[in-house]
């Protein structure tokens, strides 16, 4: 009878979860929008809407505490809350930056309209398209599409260098605006560090699947983690 109890709250708590990341993933799409179009009220939106993910991330982990507490769950329920309390995690920071991103979309509108660099909307794209895939490889419990997620993070910091360059360009050739590129350079980090959070989701994925801790992943040896100075000694 537990079993049965435990695995009832166990979906819901999924549901919980995934609502949550729906609601980070659409808060995401209007601050990239916000950024492109400088729309204010949006902006204000995603802002807003923050307090919400907020409360929302606070009675996730309250609920996984509880099925802690009263289920003391093990093997792969116990990964699986695990999982759901790291993820929740990375969710609320998510919101965090999209709410940033919003804040710097309410300061570009206030500023010259200096124009968006298209590898920046190519780097919205490609980060709005790994958190997708993150969350979907969440909702299917998929190692294989979580292990996709990990490799695109090469293409991602790929962009994200090219349009540190584009952006260096732009200070060196309108001073005069400097304001509105310097925002815009911070628009850039907040993308990267987006695509560093998607990728802890499909870690924590891969973890609740397979229960493999996949962060921190170091060599055997300790010649290999050290060096030559291992072998010495």
């Amino acid at each position: 009878m537990m079993t049965t109890h435990l695995q009832r709250e166990l979906e819901r708590l999924k549901r919980k979860i995934l609502a949550l990341g729906a609601l980070v993933e659409d808060n995401l799409r209007l601050a990239f929008n916000a950024i492109e179009t400088r729309n204010v009220d949006q902006a204000q939106r995603v802002i807003t809407t923050d307090l919400v993910i907020d409360q929302n991330e606070v009675d996730v982990e309250e609920e996984c505490l509880k099925l802690l507490a009263l289920y003391q769950p093990v093997a792969r329920d116990l990964r699986f809350i695990v999982a759901v309390v790291k993820i929740n995690s990375e969710l609320e920071r998510i919101g965090d930056l999209a709410a940033n991103i919003g804040e710097r979309a309410v300061q570009l509108a206030t500023e010259f309209p200096v124009p968006v660099p298209h590898t920046m909307a190519v780097l919205s794209d490609r980060v709005r398209a790994i958190m997708e895939k993150a969350l979907d490889a969440l909702v299917r419990e998929d190692a294989v599409l979580a292990r996709v997620v990990l490799a695109a993070d090469d293409e991602v910091d790929d962009l994200y260098e090219q349009l540190l360059g584009e952006l260096k360009e732009r200070i060196r050739g309108d001073l005069d605006h400097l304001d509105a590129v310097v925002l815009l350079f911070s628009v850039a980090r907040y993308l990267e560090r987006l695509a560093d959070h998607a990728t802890n989701i499909a870690e924590d994925v891969l973890y609740m699947v397979e229960g493999d801790i996949h962060r921190h992943q170091f060599p055997d040896t300790p010649a290999a983690l050290f060096g030559a100075e291992a072998e010495q000694e």
